[in-house]
């Protein structure tokens, strides 16, 4: 039997007289299971794909990018674990002034770092020695990474260094829990910055800082290709886009910029 709804201003049919009872009673329960589903997914945020096309635009790929864009730079292609041994080059600290980097980091004894993009923990290790009464939270989000510092961990290296394993939108950190963020050659890897951007400002302390160093995108001199480069100018504007105050850039130095993002208080 066809069943004909007369008026639904109440998200539930009124179903026209002389109709048999119960096929209107099974009417008005679909109606209101429908009503039920529809309240619900109005209190939830819009979709993810919704809110990518807003923040993001899709084009043809460069020869290292991905083709997806964000505030108008391509983002580039992911160093799996297969690369792990080029961080751990001998000649790292040489030609990039690693050592000098962590001395230059605002860190105090008992404070909360996160190493986000820790790669095989080369940053991490070092910067458990600046923090004796605090702890590094060495964040990857390739599990072959995060055991690759484990197992650094058992050879004798700070014990105070743990490992995280976060997604491509979250780096797994607890609101308002971290005094310094350090990003060193990662960001502009990130899949989703603008997500991973507002979770890394959310998870710092009201005061608390973000390192972000990154090869110099201005100076062609630097050896590195354009897309794992970025210009000042760039990163001050993401970083803007999430909330983070700029403090100050230092380019002591050889290759790349040492950007210090401060979240509000």
């Amino acid at each position: 039997m066809r069943l004909e709804a007369e008026s639904f201003s109440t998200g539930m049919a009124v179903l026209s007289p002389g109709k048999p009872r119960g096929a209107v009673s099974r009417f008005a329960s679909q109606w209101s299971a429908l009503a039920a589903i529809l309240a619900i997914l109005a209190f939830l945020p819009v979709g993810g794909g919704a809110r990518e096309s807003e923040v993001y635009e899709y084009r043809k790929a460069s020869r290292d990018g991905t083709g997806k864009f964000y505030m108008g730079r391509e983002i580039s292609h992911v160093m799996g674990h297969l690369g792990a041994s080029w961080l751990e080059r001998p000649q790292r600290d040489r030609e990039e002034k690693t050592s000098l980097l962590v001395r230059n980091l605002p860190l105090e004894p008992e404070d909360t770092v996160a190493d986000i993009g820790a790669g095989t923990g080369y940053f991490s290790f070092r910067m458990a020695d600046r923090v004796p009464l605090g702890r590094v939270l060495a964040v990857d989000i390739q599990r072959e990474m995060l055991d690759i510092i484990e197992t650094r961990k058992t050879e004798g290296l700070p014990g105070n260094v743990e490992t995280v394993l976060g997604t491509e939108r979250d780096p797994q950190l607890p609101t308002a829990s971290i005094d310094v963020i350090l990003l060193v050659d990662a960001y502009h890897e990130f899949s989703w910055p603008r997500e991973m951007g507002e979770a890394m400002a959310m998870a710092l302390k009201p005061g608390g800082r973000l390192i972000l160093v990154e090869y110099r995108g201005e100076d062609p001199s630097v050896p590195i290709k354009q897309l794992h480069k970025m210009t000042q100018k760039q990163a001050r504007k993401e970083m803007q886009a999430v909330g983070l105050e700029w403090e100050s850039t230092g380019d002591f130095l050889p290759q790349q910029h040492f950007m210090v993002f401060r979240r509000p208080e």
